[in-house]
């Protein structure tokens, strides 16, 4: 099992560090890459190094899973990127899971990698560029390959539905006895 989690300069520091900490607990082999070199400035001003930067990982490789956490200047990062569109449009001809969390469901709209009849959540203050019925209130949605979740809130929730869409119930279990949430 693999995840390829995108950083983007912005990104809400809890969605993209519950992320990466819960599916590496998984052990789930998790590829953090970088949008832009060096340290990367998330939302609340922490510093974050990336694996990798995101132009050199191999097109060729598959992943299980593709993250994008949010946060409103990280998404739009997301939106903006070319290389993130690129494997979005890959992991749906792979029909391979893509997980996004509060305002990173617009990154998928502006990538045209949404389809209108797909349900999902975000944060309620990017809603309003969605499809009428197209939101939802759930904390988390699992539509199709798809995976989103609400906010920050709601990072570790998101973060053990994709472990559960990966690996099953027993492993969220597992992660759990050591971490304590309510799941």
């Amino acid at each position: 099992m693999s995840a390829l989690v995108f950083l983007a300069p912005g990104f809400e520091d809890i969605e993209g560090i519950t992320v990466i900490d819960i599916l590496r607990r998984a052990e789930i082999e998790t590829v953090v890459a970088g949008l832009v070199p060096g340290p990367i400035i998330a939302a609340r001003k922490t510093h974050h190094l990336a694996d990798v930067l995101l132009s050199e990982v191999d097109p060729a490789r598959e992943f299980e899973v593709i993250v994008l956490p949010g946060g409103d200047v990280g998404a739009k990062h997301l939106a903006e990127s070319s290389l993130v569109r690129d494997w979005l449009m890959r992991q749906r001809e792979r029909d391979q899971w893509v997980a996004a969390i509060c305002a990173a469901p617009t990154a998928l709209l502006t990538h045209g990698w949404l389809k209108p009849e797909e349900r999902i959540t975000c944060h309620p203050s990017v809603r309003a560029q969605f499809s009428v019925g197209q939101v939802q209130t759930e904390r988390v949605v699992v539509e199709g390959k798809l995976i989103t979740g609400m906010a920050a809130g709601a990072a570790m929730e998101w973060s053990y539905e994709i472990v559960r869409r990966l690996r099953g119930g027993a492993a969220v279990a597992k992660i759990n006895h050591g971490v304590h949430a309510v799941v």
